[in-house]
């Protein structure tokens, strides 16, 4: 249906249409406002006149015009609205350009995720706001990347996008030497939009691709403005290697295909070949490590284990040691114990997750649960296990993950005596 194909046009354009509109207009809310009317006219005319044959420059285009509308209806300076004009006529003039400078450096895009990691941005807040404002990712799923409610991500929002106007951030790429002020910040953000991509927050898919691929192109401009920074080459590999597995993490039908039963013959070895040698570069680097270059090793064994069984674990594990003390979250502590419980067996990977337990940690991550299902699968206590995959089936919202879980409580079951 056309109105399926308008979706994946705004999936896939609204960054790059909103970083455009707002270097062209000057304002961030007025450029989101114009940027859901286009696509709202988008929804009305091209079941009637077709897709245009460059949609994002027509999107930008009707943004322009709406934005416009919107100056004269609120009586603005005569100046601004005159100048708004001039650049409105000339636009289907400049349509191609604007099509064709994406892999530049001034990427409109980048330009926008840079305006949003602003150093006056709690990183916090510059995540999220790049999340829902670049990305178009909707307020629950940014929320399910923090781990709170969409309703505090929603009043976060808003406070962000008032600092924003108050503040009167400017939007644009800042000088090289404001560069690596907001590193952290943009790093970040492109991250969680891979991990959005690779698995989904919520929904009936597990993998949304043009976010991942759209991460991955991200963290290759910022490579190409910062070069030899072994964060961003650390997280370009990350993700590069994670990528390469994509054509074997899920059926034709859309469920998941755990890690250990993948067919690695799929496994994408370009993109394996160019994160190795990024992680290799990354980790020669004199000095502390990053914790993406600790986290590409990570994935760097993985992808080189010929199968499942020739994992190295030990390594696998002291590189997580590594990166706790690098980047100290719960998150990379349950991923640490799940590689103890494979070098010391399952009964200590429990120790160290009833220890995170213990702290109030991960209480509403669905993967908390489920890992000690497994766990307390492989020990044979099938009871304990059922409950714990029941609490998991309660708190994960990735359709694909639900159907995965039931089949192990299914499977659990018909194993009771």
């Amino acid at each position: 249906m056309l109105v399926d194909s308008i979706e994946i046009v705004f999936r896939r354009e609204a960054g790059r249409v909103l970083g455009t509109l707002i270097r062209l207009i000057g304002d961030f809310e007025l450029a989101q406002e114009s940027l859901q009317e286009a696509f709202t006219a988008a929804l009305e005319q091209w079941p009637q006149s077709g897709t245009p044959d460059n949609p994002r420059a027509w999107l930008i285009h009707v943004g322009r015009c709406k934005s416009i509308d919107r100056l004269r209806r609120t009586m603005l300076q005569r100046r601004t609205l005159l100048d708004l004009e001039s650049e409105a006529q000339n636009e289907l003039v400049r349509q191609a350009s604007i099509a064709d400078c994406d892999d530049e450096i001034g990427d409109d895009l980048l330009r926008l995720i840079f305006t949003c990691c602003h150093p006056a941005l709690s990183l916090e807040s510059q995540v999220a706001l790049t999340l829902r404002a670049v990305c178009g990712l909707p307020t629950q799923a940014v929320a399910r990347a923090f781990l709170i409610s969409p309703e505090t991500m929603a009043q976060r929002l808003v406070r962000t996008q008032r600092k924003i106007r108050l503040a009167r951030i400017p939007y644009e790429t800042p000088a090289l030497a404001m560069l690596d002020e907001r590193l952290d910040g943009v790093l970040a953000v492109i991250y969680l939009v891979f991990t959005e991509g690779y698995a989904s927050s919520s929904g009936p898919l597990l993998m949304r691709a043009e976010l991942a691929d759209e991460a991955v192109r991200l963290a290759r401009l910022l490579d190409s403005l910062l070069p030899a920074r072994t964060a961003v080459q650390g997280l370009l590999a990350l993700m590069l290697l994670h990528r390469a597995r994509n054509p074997a993490r899920a059926t034709p039908e859309g469920d998941i295909i755990l890690l250990e039963h993948q067919d690695r013959q799929l496994w994408d070895q370009s993109l394996i070949a160019e994160g190795l040698t990024l992680v290799d570069r990354a980790l020669r680097v004199p000095g502390r490590p990053s914790g993406y270059a600790v986290q590409a090793a990570i994935a760097a064994l993985h992808a080189q284990a010929k199968d499942y069984r020739d994992t190295d674990w030990p390594q696998i594990a002291a590189l997580y040691a590594v990166l706790m003390r690098i980047q100290p979250t719960p998150v990379i502590e349950l991923n640490h114990a799940v590689a103890v419980s494979m070098v010391d067996g399952p009964a200590r990977g429990l120790q160290l997750i009833e220890a995170l337990i213990a702290r109030g940690e991960l209480a509403d991550y669905h993967l908390l649960p489920a890992v000690q299902a497994e766990l307390l699968r492989r020990l044979g206590q099938h009871e304990q296990a059922h409950d714990r995959y029941h609490a998991a089936l309660a708190l994960a919202q990735l359709e694909p993950e639900r159907r995965l879980i039931r089949n192990r409580l299914e499977q659990l079951t018909s194993s009771f005596p």
